[in-house]
């Protein structure tokens, strides 16, 4: 990594840390450049615009949601129903131990940015949603192999995929809301289960 590739990670790597444990607007650059030990002019050299570090937040989000829980949870040793409900548990360590580092429970760091930006920047919002259509294929992918397999039939996978990510949503929601893991852990069960049938024919 050169020197300029190491400065610009660290101002995403601050401004990640920063926004997710508070909130975008709660956020300035001269609090960025402090964390990551940079001077304005930098900042501004590779963010000309609050914008574009949105984006390379969203991105460094979506990687890390990779590879600590997206990864893991849909290898394939398990049967693919196996593998939402993992998901699910290791979805939940995460939350327990960034509420335990971090004082509270932080939620989906998408969600959090789609409450707060969906509806005041359109590039943004197209962005977090094919972060949501990301999610939301993994969780269609394990259900064709459960169909596939004949763990499931009659089911609309599409469907069923997005009321799971609702339903993730919810449960992040309220958890956040209560700052109590447990809730991901109690409610968690459920969302293995979710099924919506094919409509008749």
């Amino acid at each position: 990594m050169t020197q300029e590739q190491d400065t610009r990670q660290r101002i995403v790597n601050s401004a990640r840390d920063l926004i997710y444990s508070r909130s975008y607007a709660d956020v300035g650059v001269a609090e960025i450049c402090t964390r990551a030990a940079v001077k304005k002019g930098s900042f501004y050299h590779f963010f000309p615009s609050k914008q574009d570090l949105s984006l390379a937040v969203i991105d460094a989000l979506r990687t890390g949601l990779e590879e600590q829980v997206l990864i893991p949870a849909f290898a394939r040793d398990l049967p693919p129903l196996h593998r939402l409900e993992r998901f699910i548990a290791i979805l939940y360590e995460f939350q327990r131990d960034t509420a335990a580092s971090n004082g509270h429970l932080l939620g989906c760091p998408f969600g959090n940015l789609a409450l707060e930006l969906a509806t005041r920047d359109e590039v943004i919002r197209h962005k977090l949603a094919a972060v949501f259509a990301g999610i939301q294929a993994r969780f269609e992918q394990a259900l064709k192999e459960a169909r596939t397999t004949g763990q499931i039939d009659g089911v609309d996978i599409p469907a069923t995929a997005a009321a799971m990510l609702a339903y993730l949503e919810g449960i992040l929601l309220l958890a956040k809301t209560a700052n109590d893991p447990e809730v991901i852990r109690r409610l968690g069960p459920a969302f293995a289960q979710i099924r919506i049938d094919l409509p008749a024919s």
